[in-house]
C-alpha cells in the first residue's frame, strides 16, 4: 500500500468519523443547537482538525451526495456497451445508490430531517460531472451534444429524478420502503426510446 493511499484512507476514516458524530448529536439534539466544536469533541478530534476535513456543518449533511456524481460517472464508463444511453444512465445511478451502507444512511436521513435548510440544497451531481456524463452518454447515442439536445437533456432529467426520489426517502415516514426503490421509482419515468442511437440516413 503505498503512502499517499494510506493518508487516503485515514483521511476518509476521519471525515466518516466526523460525520456520524454529527448525526448522532444532530438526532439527539437538532440541527441548530449543535456546534462545531461539540461535534468535534463528540469525533475525537481537534477544532483544527475537524475545518481540515469539514468546512461547514452543511459539507456534512451534503458531501454523501456532493461526491456521488462522481461515482456515478466513473460506474456509468464501465457499463456494458450494449445497454442503451437512458438504461446504462439509470443502471449506473441506481448502483451508485446501493452501494449506501443501510445503517449509515439512515442515521443520515433522520439528520436531515432535523436540519432546516440542507435538503433542498441536494444534488447528486456537480457541472463539472454533468458534463463528462453528457459526453458518455453522447457517444452511447452516436449524437453530438452541442448539435442534439438530447444527451444534455437525458443527463438532466436522469441526475433531477434520482434529486427527487432521494428526497422523498428522506421525507418519508411510515413507509419504510429502502432508499433505492424510491430512486429506482424515479427513474423509470426517464426511459424512454427517445434516447436510443438514431439510424443514420
Amino acid at each position: 500500500m503505498t503512502g499517499d493511499s494510506l493518508r487516503d484512507r485515514q483521511r476518509a476514516q476521519i471525515r466518516a468519523d466526523i460525520r456520524r458524530a454529527a448525526f448522532r448529536l444532530f438526532i439527539e439534539r437538532g440541527y441548530d443547537a449543535v456546534t462545531t466544536e461539540e461535534i468535534a469533541a463528540a469525533a475525537g478530534v481537534s477544532p483544527r482538525t475537524f475545518f481540515r476535513h469539514v468546512p461547514t456543518k452543511d459539507e456534512l449533511l451534503l458531501a454523501p451526495v456532493r461526491h456521488g456524481g462522481a461515482a456515478i460517472v466513473s460506474i456509468l464508463e464501465q457499463r456494458p456497451v450494449s445497454e442503451s444511453p437512458d438504461v446504462a444512465l439509470i443502471n449506473a445511478i441506481i448502483a451508485r445508490t446501493r452501494s449506501f451502507d443501510e445503517a449509515d444512511i439512515e442515521e443520515w436521513r433522520k439528520a436531515l430531517l432535523v436540519a432546516p435548510d440542507p435538503l433542498g440544497k441536494l444534488t447528486i451531481i456537480t457541472p463539472a460531472d454533468k458534463e463528462r456524463a453528457m459526453k458518455l452518454v453522447a457517444a452511447r447515442m452516436g449524437a453530438n451534444p452541442e448539435a442534439d439536445i438530447r444527451p444534455g437533456l437525458l443527463v438532466q432529467l436522469a441526475f433531477a429524478a434520482g434529486d427527487y426520489g432521494f428526497q422523498q426517502w428522506v421525507r418519508q415516514s411510515g413507509n419504510r420502503r429502502p432508499l433505492d426503490r424510491y430512486v429506482t421509482e424515479a427513474l423509470e419515468a426517464v426511459k424512454s426510446p427517445y434516447w436510443r442511437r438514431k439510424p443514420k440516413s
